[in-house]
């Protein structure tokens, strides 16, 4: 019995071990692309914000971007009064619903999410080319593990 005391607590180290090292670099990426956008006046936050707007190619509710950002929607209020004031949104009436407000995307704002995206994916390349083909194949698929 006592054999098995130790190699129990050797795996939940591990599990420890592993766990702490995959929110060290989730934190690592995220930084890194914080970096990335922050010097076009982004963040990561604001990008997803404008992401949807600029798929949608129209004005969305407020309401719809909480959704889609999975947040609530005082947070993304604060965010639109960013964006807003920076230029990138504007907020307009909904036509359907007097009570309502809809975020459309400036020129300003459409221009910001084309450099953004183009900084993101440029920040996404250069982290994956950190592995070899074979740790990224492996990486994403124990991640994908974890996720399933």
């Amino acid at each position: 019995m006592r054999k098995r005391a130790p190699k129990r607590r050797r795996r939940s180290a591990t599990a420890s071990a592993v766990v702490s090292s995959l929110l060290e670099t989730a934190e690592a990426v995220e930084t890194r692309l914080e970096a990335a956008v922050s010097p076009l006046g982004l963040s990561l936050a604001k990008l997803g914000v404008l992401h949807p707007l600029a798929e949608a190619r129209e004005p969305l509710p407020l309401s719809e971007l909480a959704q889609r950002q999975h947040c609530v929607r005082s947070n993304i209020t604060q965010l639109v009064d960013r964006l807003e004031k920076d230029g990138l949104v504007r907020r307009r009436p909904d036509p359907q619903d007097r009570r309502g407000v809809l975020a459309a995307l400036t020129p300003a704002g459409e221009q910001a999410y084309t450099k953004g995206m183009r900084a993101l994916v440029e920040a996404q390349q250069a982290i994956v080319r950190t592995l070899s083909a074979g740790d990224a194949a492996s990486l994403k698929s124990a991640l994908n593990a974890l996720t399933s």
